[in-house]
């Protein structure tokens, strides 16, 4: 069906029978008179593969059993093929990322609404049933890895290897520490402590990578929580790869995980680069769309060194921005550099995100992002990463100092002992 037609035969799938009432009425008033009605998306598969005469649905986004996304997903999985309009009450960037996965499946996608539906919205959506579109991006090529075997990397998951170091962030307003990001770190037999250069690669190619991931993000929980024993309120970042986000189970396993540490998701950013967003399109903005729903932070890592890093924030449902080393180092000395971090800044004021820089190694830098206003800091100025269980200790050291550094400009230019600080961070 094409033009302006409308179809006869419409599903409404909404938790909510308020919601399905309204939008079975708007349907009547258009002259679709037939409906049927699903309360959550397993009921809604169940009757598409019953009933193939069903034209087009109305999904909403938050439902139990199976959201969404989930049955975007499903629609593809099952190769049905219904027009689609989705709507939803929440944030229109969350509902950009929404149209975007499913223009990238392939999904006959009528339009994204926000909630409360039109008649006029409505009208439009349905009125311009469009054919099918497969817009699939290759997987992107990765180089080959480091000379380690897939049997190493099995053995390391297995006995425990890796390791989680963490690196602190601070709140340049105040000096509070606020949270940390977990570095992986390998803790090999024979060749000692290795750094991701080390083994990355390899591992990003093996069947480990969600694993490992997992595994990271239960250490770094483990070490949040002992921060909250002693009253601070830590948040704790990880960084998510490419294969792991084209991983479809990932989402779940990361809710389940969180909801059974007892940690608010809230407290849980999930870090990603603008590389990682491109690969394999369609599954990745779902993995992000569903962790956003359910609360999580998302980060878009080293932002600024991608080809298109203003086009990835509209992209990604993201609530932190990560400005890059490159742009914070020596932007103090550097009049181009400090041109790019206020720019960096700007956009992410104006996108209502938090801005984190990342790469503070001088006092004049960290001087420079306080004066512009920049909410975090992290780096080697504060502190290198260190293992997990010594963050408290740490901290319990260094916290007059950090907190010395959020007085005035004066203050800190008076006191030689700070003009000193960044050799005098230990882990």
């Amino acid at each position: 069906m094409s033009g302006n037609s409308l179809p006869s035969r419409v599903l409404i799938i909404d938790d909510s029978a308020l919601q399905r009432t309204f939008a079975e009425q708007l349907c009547h008033t258009l002259g679709i008179h037939t409906t049927l009605q699903a309360s959550d998306g397993l009921q809604a598969i169940e009757l598409l593969r019953l009933d193939a005469s069903i034209q087009a649905i109305i999904l909403d986004l938050e439902m139990p059993g199976l959201d969404g996304i989930q049955v975007l997903h499903e629609l593809v999985r099952l190769q049905l093929d219904p027009a689609v309009v989705v709507a939803s009450a929440r944030e229109s960037v969350l509902l950009n990322v929404v149209e975007s996965m499913g223009n990238s499946l392939g999904v006959r996608l009528l339009g994204v609404l926000q909630k409360p539906l039109t008649l006029a919205q409505l009208a439009g959506c349905l009125g311009r049933i469009a054919p099918r579109v497969a817009l699939q991006e290759p997987p992107a090529q990765r180089p080959q890895g480091p000379l380690l075997s897939a049997d190493d990397l099995q053995r390391a998951l297995r006995e425990g290897e890796f390791q989680c170091y963490v690196q602190p962030k601070v709140a340049l307003a105040d000096g509070r520490l606020c949270g940390v990001e977990g570095l992986i770190r390998w803790q090999h037999p024979q060749h000692g402590l290795l750094a991701p250069a080390a083994f990355i690669d390899l591992l990003e190619q093996s069947p480990f990578m969600s694993a490992v991931t997992l595994q990271m993000l239960d250490m770094a929980l483990g070490h949040c929580q002992r921060g909250h024993a002693e009253g601070l309120t830590l948040s704790c970042s990880i960084n998510v790869s490419a294969p792991s986000l084209a991983d479809s189970r990932l989402a779940d396993a990361i809710i389940e995980r969180v909801a059974a540490s007892g940690m608010a998701p809230a407290l849980v950013t999930l870090e990603i680069t603008e590389s990682a967003i491109m690969t394999d399109l369609s599954t990745t903005l779902g993995t992000l769309a569903r962790l956003r729903l359910h609360g999580f932070g998302l980060s878009v890592d080293d932002y600024g060194t991608g080809f298109s890093g203003m086009l990835q924030l509209s992209r990604v449902p993201c609530t932190e921005l990560k400005v890059d080393r490159a742009f914070v180092d020596g932007a103090s000395k550097n009049p181009q550099l400090r041109v790019l971090l206020e720019s960096a800044l700007d956009i992410g004021r104006k996108l209502n995100l938090r801005v984190v820089a990342e790469g503070v190694e001088t006092l004049e830098d960290w001087q420079l992002l306080r004066q512009l206003q920049c909410d975090e800091a992290q780096g080697y100025f504060i502190a290198k990463p260190m293992p997990g269980e010594a963050l408290l200790p740490w901290w319990r050291s260094n916290q007059a100092r950090i907190r010395r550094l959020t007085e005035t400009a004066n203050v800190l230019c008076e006191d030689p002992a700070l003009s000193a600080a960044s050799s005098s961070v230990s882990a």
